[in-house]
């Protein structure tokens, strides 16, 4: 790898991890599912279904809402389970954290608990140690860490993506870019060196800069705190000059494409190659892609699921 893991003494499960995302860089896609806390692994098993390949990048949220919903916090230690199990199938696991808002607690509603503002004078009392509001975001963060700990414990790696589509002011962490990056420090701090979570590969995921999300560049918090650069884009936006922006940022670390709506065609896995995985979002998967376009994807011979994993993780050079 041409750059180490950024976590101190990083699990050989990690490093492995992150070498694989260097041996398909450029040269393979992986395919890959989110999945939604309160089904469980239903969604991957749908695609696996409809396409007749199992994705290799296994995706799951670390859970916010009331128990017995969408993204019910009662589904924590059963999909961290799931994911143990994954893991042991061969797959790349990845989880997604939609932080509650440190002026609520959880759990709280997607619409005004996640989508929401918080002013600035908040959030810099969430960056003030010894503040109620930074007290009540360690609080949170331990429960996250409660899930990734378990993981860790069970010798899973993770591909952590935190705050992602910071660019935008649409979560309650964007549109503030140095607060941003304060933040995403103070969680790395909190995370690996007062938990000392060794199993996560760090993934920073801004929005596509489209619309009202900004451009990247601002909102780095910096090569020693991130592993890999990823990008979240809806409704086709895979315009030449957002990849390149990303891949001028990464400085040669792996991209990834963190969260999409509409696949990425053939033609863009050709003209941009560098996306080393990408991680489709439930409902708009199927409500946005045509069935016969979705498995012409899982057939493309750039593209990898969980069966053409080993080769890679093999391959050498």
């Amino acid at each position: 790898m041409p750059f180490p893991l950024v976590a101190p003494d990083a699990s050989s499960n990690a490093r492995d991890l992150l070498d694989l995302l260097y041996r398909v860089s450029g040269r393979a896609t992986l395919t890959g599912q989110h999945n939604q806390p309160i089904h469980g692994s239903a969604w991957t098993e749908r695609l696996t279904a409809m396409t007749g390949s199992v994705p290799a990048v296994w995706g799951q949220e670390i859970g916010f809402s009331a128990p017995g919903t969408l993204d019910g916090i009662d589904r924590r230690e059963p999909n961290a389970a799931e994911a143990i199990s994954w893991h042991w199938r061969g797959a790349v696991v990845t989880y997604t954290w939609h932080a509650v808002c440190p002026a609520d607690d959880e759990p709280v509603d997607f619409e005004g608990g996640i989508i929401r503002d918080l002013p600035p004078a908040d959030f810099d009392a969430v960056l003030d140690p010894g503040s109620p509001l930074h007290t009540r975001w360690c609080a949170q963060v331990d429960r996250a860490a409660a899930v990734l700990s378990r993981l860790q414990e069970a010798g899973v790696p993770v591909l952590w993506r935190p705050y992602h589509e910071m660019n935008g002011g649409w979560f309650w962490w964007g549109g503030q870019p140095e607060r941003l990056v304060a933040l995403w420090r103070q969680l790395f701090r909190r995370l690996v060196h007062h938990h000392r979570l060794r199993n996560l590969v760090w993934v920073w995921s801004p929005n596509a800069a489209y619309d009202s999300a900004r451009p990247f560049a601002p909102y780095y918090p910096g090569h020693d705190v991130v592993d890999v650069l990823a990008m979240d884009t809806y409704g086709g936006h895979y315009e030449p000059e957002h990849y390149q922006a990303l891949l001028d940022l990464a400085e040669g670390r792996p991209l990834g494409l963190g969260e999409v709506g509409d696949l990425p065609s053939a033609e863009v896995l050709a003209d941009q190659p560098r996306w080393s995985w990408f991680m489709a979002w439930p409902d708009v998967v199927t409500d946005r892609n045509d069935g016969d376009a979705i498995r012409a994807l899982y057939r493309n011979p750039r593209v990898v699921g969980l069966d053409g994993l080993p080769h890679w993780r093999r391959a050498t050079g």
